[in-house]
Formats: structure tokens, C-alpha cells, sequence
């Protein structure tokens, strides 16, 4: 897919846009006072592969416990302030590296060039956040409702605000609670700014229903080549957010990152007991894993073989015992009760493999 020409932004020492890999995001869902579970929380999400996080900064005291959590993480930080313009200076000053911060909502001019002027020292980029649950007044009269027209205009205000003050270094989001607005709000605006967008339905929902938004929503987009940083907004842990975040990414083919499971939707043919069970425990002791692995398990011998033949690992049941492939090649027999320590030993022999020939 060819994406959308957008120019770069650099967040910390991480490039949006401008051709580069499509960036995953979350936000930290403890109180930014609480230093510990903060960090905590932020060491989880890069762990799972989170390349940016957000913190919410509603208060002074939030403000103030930036210093220290910049302190203790080296991950890009960004600081989501609405309306109060001292915060972001606080932020700024605290050492961020991005703020969320609609220009047109933090006063007068005279203060929105405060802001600019102490990003612009610090080479901190502005991210323009327009959401369809909070657009003008002015606007809802205009179209009547929270169109993508309206969240359109509301983006390009905010954007000239920061263009008049000689400031280019944005970075738009346009999201709505529902895919179809979404997707025609980023489409319409895609065709009027080069700026790189950051993508999102908001207040998706659960990790069921959410996941599912998240995945229509983003996978038009993004398969479209518009796009060029994502956050999943789930009403979960955000751990859970950047899974599904990543696992978006890879089955577009726009990133590599973690194990991908093949495994068999199971039917009559089943040759094994607790299938399902297996499959989750085996991919839940892998989360951790970053290298790009492809694994196949599968429940019977119809299309297992030929899917082990594409893995770099597979598994094959037949009458309560695992047939164990390497790039397609048998290796052993293990019973069922067994399949998930053996398999994840292979699987640990292969990352040890990979090192030593990459090294």
C-alpha cells in the first residue's frame, strides 16, 4: 500500500511521519500524582511495545509529578492538558516531549504564544486532539451535529492559530466514538494538510466490542496508507490497548514486532482436549517475546502440516499427541499435557538461534 506523503515531527527520539514506521501509543490510566503506579504502569506498556505514552496532567500536582516520572523513563512522554495553558508550561518545563493541547482552548493569544514560544525553544511538537464529543458550539449550530466536516474545521482553527505564530512542528487527531465518522473525518482532512495524523476511534469501548471498532476503524485507514501513529482506546488496561494496537500493525504487514499465532478455529475433527486452553496459555507465555516469530498451532492433521510448513514453529495434534515442526520439518512427538512447556522451550531455542546469527 503507498502511504500519504506526511512531513516528519520527532517526538524524543522517535520520528512521526514522514515515512517512517507507524508509531503505537497509549496513555497511562493512574493518577499522574501517583508516582509509583505511574511508572509501574508505563514500564508494562513499553514492555508490551508502547513507543509513546501519554499522561493525563488535569492539575498543578499533576503538573508537578512530571519532574519525577521524567526522571525514572526514558520513553517519550506526552502531557494531555485541556484549557489550562499554565500546565503546559509546566509540562514544557518538566522536560515532556510532546503535548496534546487544542490552541484555541487555552485562552488568549497572548498565552498560546506563551506555550509556542517555550515548545518551540525546546523542539517539543504540538499534537491538535479535535474529539466529536467536544467540538465548538458554534460549530454544532453550524452542521447540526459533530460531523466530519465539523471536527474537519475545528482541526484547521486550531491549526492556524499555531501556523500564524510561525509553528508547523503538529501532529492531528480526529476521533470519533464511531467508525464511520472517523474514518471520513481523517480522509477529509488527509486531503488538506500534510501534517502526520495520529489515529484513533475514541472511547472505543470494551476489549471486545472496542477491539473490534478499533480494528475496522484503523485497518481502513491505515490500509489506505493514511496514518501515521496509532492509539487503541479501550476501556481496559492500556497493556491490553497497545496489544491490539500491534497486532493491527502486523496483519496490515506495517510492522513487525512479537509472535504471531496460526491457530485453527476447531471443528469435529478436533484431535485434542482443552485446544483453546492450550493456544492461550502458549500465546500468553510469549507475550513477552519482541522478536517477529510466526507459530501455527493446529488441531488436526487436515491443515496443520501445510501451516507448519509456512511457520517457523508448529504444532500438530492427532489422538491427544503433538506433532512439533520446524520450518516444516518434524522434530518430535509430545503428548498433550506437555505441549505448552515443550513447545515453549522450542520456541526459546529458536530466539537463541536467531541471536547468535544475528550476532
Amino acid at each position: 500500500m503507498e502511504r500519504r506523503k506526511s512531513r516528519p515531527v520527532k517526538v524524543r527520539n522517535i520520528q512521526i511521519g514522514g515515512g517512517a514506521p507507524i508509531v503505537v501509543q497509549s496513555m497511562t490510566k493512574t493518577d499522574t500524582c501517583d508516582v509509583e503506579a505511574t511508572i509501574k504502569q508505563i514500564e508494562e506498556m513499553v514492555a508490551a511495545g508502547c513507543e509513546i505514552v501519554r499522561v493525563a496532567v488535569p492539575d498543578k500536582a499533576a503538573a508537578a509529578a512530571l519532574k519525577e516520572i521524567r526522571k525514572r523513563t526514558d520513553v517519550p512522554l506526552v502531557a494531555d492538558i485541556h484549557f489550562h495553558y499554565k500546565l503546559a508550561l509546566m509540562a514544557l518545563e518538566a522536560g515532556v516531549d510532546k503535548l496534546r493541547i487544542n490552541p484555541g482552548n487555552i485562552g488568549s493569544i497572548e498565552r498560546v504564544r506563551e506555550v509556542v514560544r517555550a515548545a518551540e525553544s525546546q523542539k517539543v511538537p504540538i499534537r491538535i486532539g479535535v474529539n466529536g464529543g467536544s467540538l465548538e458550539k458554534d460549530l454544532l449550530q453550524k452542521y447540526g451535529s459533530a460531523t466530519p466536516e465539523a471536527m474537519v474545521e475545528s482541526a484547521m482553527r486550531h491549526v492556524k492559530i499555531l501556523e500564524d505564530l510561525g509553528f508547523s512542528d503538529i501532529v492531528i487527531s480526529l476521533k470519533a466514538s464511531d467508525v464511520a465518522r472517523t474514518v471520513a473525518a481523517y480522509r477529509l482532512i488527509a486531503s488538506k494538510v500534510d501534517y502526520p495524523l495520529h489515529l484513533g476511534v475514541t472511547e472505543a469501548g470494551t476489549p471486545f466490542s472496542g477491539t473490534i471498532k478499533s480494528a475496522i476503524g484503523l485497518g481502513i485507514l491505515l490500509h489506505e496508507g493514511i496514518g501515521d501513529t496509532i492509539r487503541v482506546s479501550l476501556a481496559a488496561d492500556p497493556v491490553e490497548e497497545v496489544r491490539v494496537a500491534w497486532e493491527i500493525l502486523r496483519s496490515l504487514e506495517l510492522r513487525k514486532r512479537g509472535i504471531t499465532v496460526v491457530a485453527c478455529p476447531t471443528c469435529g475433527r478436533l484431535d485434542v482436549d482443552d485446544f483453546v486452553g492450550i493456544v492461550t496459555e502458549i500465546e500468553r507465555r510469549l507475550a513477552h517475546v519482541e522478536e517477529p516469530l510466526h507459530l501455527s498451532i493446529m488441531g488436526c492433521a487436515v491443515n496443520g502440516p501445510g501451516e507448519a510448513h509456512e511457520s517457523q514453529l508448529g504444532v500438530t495434534f492427532g489422538r491427544q499427541v503433538g506433532m512439533i515442526f520446524k520450518n516444516g520439518v518434524p522434530m518430535r512427538k509430545v503428548s498433550a499435557s506437555e505441549i505448552v512447556e515443550e513447545f515453549i522451550k522450542e520456541v526459546e531455542i529458536l530466539r537463541q538461534e536467531l541471536k547468535d546469527k544475528g550476532s
